[in-house]
C-alpha cells in the first residue's frame, strides 16, 4: 500500500502493533536489550477486561525473568475450588486440575489467577520503568515493506520506519489481513458466550461458582472471583444463533434467572463482551519483515487457559532473537527460527484447548506448559551420544535448581546466555560475561553431567561434553562472540 500525506517519519528498531500482554511482554524484553521499539495501540487505554485471567507456571517463569513476578504474585491469587449449585443449594466442590507442590526444578507449579487488565498494567509499568511507553489512540492504517525494513502509516498522519514489525493486534489483526496471511480453524462450540466483570457483594469469594442449566440445554453459567479485586468474572453460554445482550440490565436479569441471586445483587458492571469459541491458526507467522504473535497468529478456546500464555511465550521467544539481530549482528536467519519453533507449539496448544473445551481432556501437566520444548528446532544442538530416554536434551526447558547461594533461575535471569557446567571439569572458553555468563555446579540429577548453554528464553540451546564441539559456532549464530 502506498503511504501518502505523511507529515513526518520516526525511525525505530521494532514496531509493535498492539498493547496487549503479547505486545507489552515483547516491548519489555526488547527494552532491557536496549533495542528501540515503538508500541502503538489503537484504543485510548489498556484493555479493561479480565478475559485472560489464568497464568500458567511457564508464564510465571517468563514473568520472573522479565522482573514482574513480585507484582504478579502480590496482585493475584490461587485458582479457586469449583462449587456446583442447583436450586439455590451447594451440591459439591471439585478441582479443575491437580495442584502439585513446588519443586526445586519448578518453583511455580500451579496456575495463578490475575485479571488480564491487571497483567497489562504490571507489564506497562515495567516497560515504563525500562524507559519505554505506549502510543495510545494510534492505529496503523497502511503498511509497506522492502528488503531492509517496514514503513507503517499511522492514524496520526505520521509514519514509522522500523527494521521489523510485530503484529500483536489480536484475532482480527489488521496487519495479518494486510499481509494476506490466511487463518485456518474451526468453531469449537456453536454456543456464544457472554463474559463480564461484575460486582456481587452478596456472593462469597471462596469458590468458583458453577450453575448448570436446569433443563437439558447443557448451558453453564459461572461466577469466578477475580483475585486482587472486588469483582467476579461472569461467563454464560447462550443457545447457538443468539446474540447476548451486554447491558447492565440484561446481565442482572441473566444472573437472576440462572442463579439463586437477585438482579439487585449485581451492583456494578465493569466490562462485558461476547465471543464464539473457536480455534484458528495462521498459515505462517512471518511475511518478510513482519511477524505475527499472540492472537494475531493463533486464537484459542478459553478452556484450559492457553491463549494468553501461549501469546506471552511467543513474545519471549521472539524478543531475544530480534535483539540478537538488531544489537549484536546475528544473522537474520535467527529470526526464521521464531516460526519454526512457535507455530508447532501453538498448534499443539490449540488442539489441547479444543479437547479440554469439548471434555475430551482434563487440565493437567500439559496445560502448565512446562513441558513445551524445541528439540526438533534447528537451534537445538545436541552433541552428546548415548543419552538415556529421559535425559535433558538440547531444546528442552532448563530446570531450576541450586546454584551456590542462589538458584539457577537467578543465574539465568537477564538478557544473556548462560553456560552451565554440571558435574564436570571440562575447560571453558574465555567468555564475554556481558553476553554469556558461566556457572559451575556439582552433578545435578535433572541435568546429569555435562555442559549446557541456556538460551536467554530459558531453553537449552547447545549441550555437550567439550566446549570445542561446536559451542563457539553456535554462539556466533546467536550473535555472541564467545572470546572475551
Amino acid at each position: 500500500m502506498e503511504l501518502n500525506n505523511v507529515k513526518e517519519t520516526t525511525d525505530t528498531g521494532v514496531l509493535i502493533v498492539g498493547a496487549g500482554p503479547t505486545g507489552l511482554a515483547l516491548a519489555c524484553d526488547l527494552a532491557r536489550r536496549d533495542v528501540p521499539a515503538l508500541v502503538v495501540e489503537r484504543a485510548p487505554v489498556l484493555f479493561p477486561g479480565s478475559r485472560g485471567k489464568g497464568l500458567q507456571p511457564r508464564t510465571l517463569e517468563v514473568f520472573d525473568d522479565l522482573g514482574v513476578i513480585g507484582a504478579v504474585l502480590a496482585s493475584g491469587g490461587r485458582i479457586p475450588v469449583g462449587m456446583v449449585w442447583r436450586d439455590g443449594e451447594r451440591q459439591r466442590e471439585y478441582r479443575m486440575f491437580d495442584e502439585p507442590e513446588p519443586t526445586a526444578t519448578a518453583p511455580y507449579s500451579t496456575p495463578w489467577m490475575l485479571p488480564q487488565w491487571r497483567t497489562q498494567e504490571i507489564l506497562l509499568a515495567r516497560l515504563r520503568e525500562l524507559g519505554g511507553d505506549v502510543a495510545f489512540g494510534t492505529e496503523v492504517t497502511g503498511l509497506a515493506q522492502d528488503a531492509d525494513g517496514v514503513t507503517a502509516h499511522l492514524s496520526t498522519g505520521t509514519s514509522v520506519r522500523a527494521a521489523y514489525a510485530v503484529a500483536a493486534d489480536g484475532g482480527r489483526s489488521f496487519l495479518r489481513r494486510e499481509l494476506g496471511i490466511a487463518m485456518s480453524g474451526e468453531t469449537v462450540d456453536p454456543n456464544p458466550v457472554l463474559v463480564a466483570d461484575v460486582r456481587i457483594p452478596a456472593l462469597d469469594r471462596d469458590n468458583w461458582h458453577m450453575f448448570p442449566a436446569t433443563d437439558d440445554s447443557g448451558l453453564i453459567t459461572a461466577l469466578c472471583p477475580l483475585a486482587g479485586t472486588h469483582h467476579f468474572q461472569l461467563t454464560a453460554q447462550f443457545p447457538a444463533g443468539t446474540t447476548p445482550d451486554l447491558s447492565l440490565r440484561a446481565v442482572r436479569d441473566l444472573v437472576a434467572a440462572r442463579t439463586h441471586l437477585t438482579a439487585d445483587d449485581v451492583t456494578e458492571l465493569r466490562w462485558s463482551s461476547d465471543f464464539r469459541p473457536r480455534a484458528a491458526l495462521a498459515d505462517r507467522f512471518r511475511e518478510g519483515r513482519v511477524l505475527l504473535a499472540g492472537d494475531a497468529a493463533h486464537v484459542h478456546s478459553p478452556a484450559g487457559g492457553q491463549g494468553l500464555n501461549t501469546s506471552v511465550q511467543d513474545a519471549y521467544n521472539l524478543g531475544w532473537k530480534l535483539g540478537a539481530v538488531l544489537r549484536h549482528g546475528a544473522p537474520e536467519s535467527l529470526v526464521d527460527t521464531y516460526e519454526e519453533e512457535r507455530l508447532p507449539n501453538a498448534a499443539q496448544m490449540l488442539g489441547l484447548s479444543t479437547r479440554i473445551h469439548r471434555g475430551e481432556a482434563r487440565r493437567g501437566a500439559a496445560t502448565r506448559q512446562l513441558g513445551i520444548g524445541y528439540r526438533e528446532s534447528s537451534l537445538a544442538a545436541e552433541t552428546r551420544e548415548g543419552l538415556s530416554e529421559d535425559a535433558l536434551r538440547a531444546g528442552d526447558r532448563a530446570p531450576d535448581g541450586p546454584c551456590g547461594t542462589e538458584t539457577l533461575f537467578d543465574a539465568f535471569r537477564g538478557p544473556h546466555h548462560t553456560l552451565l557446567a554440571v558435574g564436570t571439569d571440562a575447560e571453558l572458553p574465555p567468555l564475554d560475561e556481558k553476553s554469556v555468563r558461566s556457572r559451575t555446579i556439582p552433578a545435578y540429577e535433572p541435568y546429569g553431567k555435562g555442559l549446557f548453554l541456556i538460551r536467554p528464553d530459558g531453553y537449552v540451546g547447545w549441550a555437550g561434553t567439550d566446549a570445542r564441539d561446536g559451542l563457539t559456532a553456535y554462539l556466533a549464530r546467536c550473535g555472541v562472540t564467545a572470546i572475551a
